[in-house]
């Protein structure tokens, strides 16, 4: 195994808590075979999987980040946003992913009313909780019960038909605007980053995210071209913008990465550090 010249982090990917297949050892183990220093947790709206992971790698050298990634909503747009090195125990965070557990779940059952509409007959909430076990209920979710009911061939033909922002069984204004996310997270003490600004395409909205207190943007994300890439760390140096990048590794729920696939230098994580509020 080629190691590493300088100690790297992947800062975007998921757990079991989430919509991953990934276990908390296993985000160590293939941390550990890629020889990376740190990696973040950023299971969508739950902060869950941080302790199991750090416990994970107690002894073995890898610093574990407590994150998240928040679901926002911009019009009929779904904006995600990392929130890094947030306190935990922090009530009004605490409280925050209570609320969003709830509103999840109320908006599954939307989308399951939707989809029968559209003739896809037979899916209950229980059957979606199940899947999700420990996880907050999500699209994929859903889209694992659709697939094995035999109702569509697969997830990605759910999505491009049903799920996706904009399809027919999409619900929006569930969550709240990026705004609020992004004070939410400097109050829990952390740093917001806005997630893989080049699927959702706010650009310009950014500066207004600046205002409001964002701290970073994912610059560097898997299967971005070096020309979007540099885009994006253009916009982030214009803003005094920490440039994050990570895998958004699912396990296999996400073939087209891996932990590790996209990875920053440490300096990334000490910026982060020096912009926390905790």
């Amino acid at each position: 195994m080629t190691k590493n010249p300088q100690p790297r982090a992947d800062l975007h990917l998921h757990t079991i808590y989430s919509d991953s297949t990934l276990t908390p050892q296993d985000v160590i183990n293939a941390a550990k075979a890629k020889d990376l220093a740190c990696v973040a947790v950023t299971d969508h709206d739950t902060i869950d999987g941080y302790v199991p992971t750090l416990q994970a790698a107690e002894g073995c050298g890898i610093e574990v980040l407590a994150a998240a990634e928040f679901s926002s909503q911009l019009k009929k747009k779904t904006v995600h946003i990392l929130g890094y090195l947030l306190d935990p125990n922090h009530v009004g965070l605490q409280n925050y992913l209570v609320d969003l557990k709830q509103r999840r779940i109320a908006r599954m059952e939307e989308m399951i009313a939707r989809l029968r509409k559209n003739g896809m007959e037979g899916i209950t909430l229980e059957e979606v909780r199940a899947k999700a076990g420990i996880a907050s209920v999500g699209r994929p979710h859903l889209a694992e019960v659709m697939v094995e009911k035999g109702l569509v061939k697969d997830r990605q033909t759910v999505f491009e038909k049903y799920l996706s922002d904009g399809s027919a069984a999409h619900v929006t204004g569930v969550f709240d605007e990026p705004y609020h996310v992004i004070e939410l997270i400097r109050q829990a003490g952390g740093v917001p980053v806005l997630a893989h600004p080049m699927l959702p395409l706010v650009d310009e909205r950014i500066p207004s995210f600046v205002e409001a207190g964002l701290g970073g943007l994912e610059v560097f994300y898997p299967n971005a071209s070096d020309k979007i890439s540099l885009y994006y760390e253009k916009i982030a140096r214009k803003h005094g913008l920490i440039i994050t990048g990570g895998s958004d590794a699912h396990g296999e729920n996400r073939g087209w990465t891996h932990i590790g696939k996209v990875t920053v230098g440490m300096d990334v994580v000490e910026e982060l550090k020096a912009k926390s509020t905790k």
